[in-house]
């Protein structure tokens, strides 16, 4: 019999993250996983600004992005035609510490991470499989079988599900998985190659009879590409090889492959979860909703559901915060979730149709409006925002209460660059509940933070923090994760004890 606080399923990147926010928070955990090592394959490539961001609370961000590739642009091709290229590179400058999108494929990013808590002492348990389980009012119980065959009980007070979309802790809870299965078959392939796209940019074909990505990866001439497959008579695609590929769209980017180093078809999904909490078991990542591999959204959506379970989770285990906290978790996460699937369906379904009429419309909008369009900068700003999800929101969240300036409770913390070099980003480092205020603080504020032992951070009023959406001198109460939960236009705290007993929250510095 073993015991832990949190039991994790799942040694992917949110499994992984999960273990690694709440051991840097003082829990202890137990993450098993059914393979015996590490992915060496992966379709997950790009690391979004928002995981940066929480990355860099976690002291990970500067190490990651050293090892990754940023993107400079993107390129279409439509019928023999290449289109205007796309600038890419600093999209959200203003925005985000990150204003970049990175290239890190999972694969990489996994042993990262694993690194990462093998120096905390925290090791994957490999080729270990969860049995079963059963919740009390108290924990969990769970049956465990590891490497040699032994079967172990387990006793937790929670467990998260983040094995992958045929999860097991899913299918113990009884959990539907709503949505669908796209009908065509998906290649990714890692290549060396040599051509014109062979840069520090992505290009992608969009002709009707053809789909296919191709992303830089590090290494001379090595690229991946992602496309479809197209049927073969009497062939299984997944018994294809690179050679049955279609090479079409290929041959009209002028992309020469000189060596192939994997390869592997696959099928694209659009699920959600009806539910991602049953008692003390939770379901993140692709436990909990899959998607198409538009916008580069899936790995990091599991790792902001990870970041969103595990400091709420910590606030628990330590005594921190009720236990309703908890329930939290789905209301904000299965909202964005919902919205992320259908939003990459419509987008993936574009991109990949081979209708005439909506490979027509595809063409003319790739080759005569996107590069017009994105000429403009609101737009650009926009499309940053989407696609780096710093834009989520949780202002509906029984966390998220009042309103100053443009910014209410459950916004994200803009970000906002100091003097110096400096950055209000900085203090989240400590992965506690904190507050903000950029302009005078009152004295009734300091001396509530000061009384309920919160750590206040007070800023200089400045040009960037307005047009950030900032009030001078209002109160900001904000999140482990990032999130401010209290904005008080007063200023002056008086709303912060209601705030917080009306929730079950203990946040003073012990």
């Amino acid at each position: 019999m073993t015991q832990t606080p949190v039991l994790i399923a799942g040694a992917g990147p949110t499994g992984l993250v999960l273990a690694l926010w709440l051991t840097k928070a003082g829990v202890p955990v137990r993450i098993i996983d059914t393979t015996a090592a590490p992915g060496t394959t992966s379709r997950a490539l790009g690391v979004q600004a928002r995981t940066l961001e929480l990355y860099r609370q976690m002291g990970i961000a500067k190490e990651v992005v050293e090892a990754g590739y940023k993107v400079e642009a993107v390129n279409f091709f439509t019928g023999n035609s290449r289109a205007p290229r796309v600038p890419f590179g600093d999209m959200g400058r203003g925005l985000s510490p990150f204003p970049f999108l990175l290239i890190y494929p999972q694969d990489e990013h996994e042993l990262m991470l694993v690194r990462q808590l093998d120096v905390l002492g925290v090791h994957v348990e490999r080729s270990t499989e969860l049995l079963s389980f059963t919740q009390t009012a108290e924990g969990i119980r769970a049956t465990i079988k590891s490497a040699d065959g032994a079967e172990t009980k387990c006793d937790a007070r929670y467990i998260a599900g983040c094995d992958g979309a045929h999860s097991r802790v899913r299918e113990i809870l009884g959990i539907g998985f709503s949505g669908g299965t796209y009908a065509e078959y998906f290649y990714v392939a890692d290549v060396e190659a040599t051509g014109p796209i062979n840069t520090r940019e992505i290009s992608g074909s969009l002709d009707g009879s053809d789909f296919v990505a191709v992303f830089p990866m590090r290494g001379d001439n090595r690229v991946r590409l992602i496309g479809r497959v197209h049927g073969k008579a009497g062939i299984d695609p997944r018994d294809l090889t690179f050679t049955d590929v279609s090479r079409h769209a290929l041959d009209r980017m002028n992309v020469v492959i000189s060596k192939v180093n994997w390869f592997s078809t696959y099928k694209v999904h659009h699920r959600v979860a009806n539910s991602f909490r049953s008692g003390r078991a939770f379901l993140l990542g692709d436990a909990a909703h899959i998607h198409s591999p538009a916008g580069g959204q899936g790995m990091n959506t599991g790792i902001g559901d990870a970041i969103n379970l595990a400091w709420k989770l910590a606030a628990v285990v330590k005594g921190e915060a009720s236990e309703k906290i908890l329930s939290s978790y789905e209301s904000e996460r299965i909202v964005f979730a919902r919205k992320l699937v259908a939003t990459t369906d419509r987008g993936f379904t574009f991109a990949t149709s081979q209708k005439p009429l909506i490979a027509a419309a595809r063409g003319f909008l790739v080759a005569a409006v996107m590069p017009f369009a994105l000429r403009w900068s609101e737009l650009r700003r926009v499309m940053f925002r989407t696609i780096s999800q710093i834009g989520i929101k949780y202002r509906e969240s029984a966390l998220s209460g009042g309103k100053a300036g443009a910014r209410a409770g459950g916004d994200r913390l803009p970000w906002v660059p100091l003097e110096g070099g400096d950055d209000n980003f900085t203090p989240l480092t400590s992965m506690f509940w904190q507050a903000h205020i950029y302009g005078e603080a009152k004295h009734s504020a300091r001396a509530a933070c000061a009384e309920l032992r919160l750590p206040v951070y007070v800023f200089p009023w400045s040009l960037e923090a307005e047009r950030a959406g900032l009030l001078r001198s209002a109160f900001y109460l904000v999140r482990p994760d990032g999130y401010i939960a209290l904005a008080d236009a007063d200023g002056g705290a008086l709303g912060l004890r209601g705030y917080l007993a009306a929730r079950g929250l203990s946040i003073g510095v012990t």
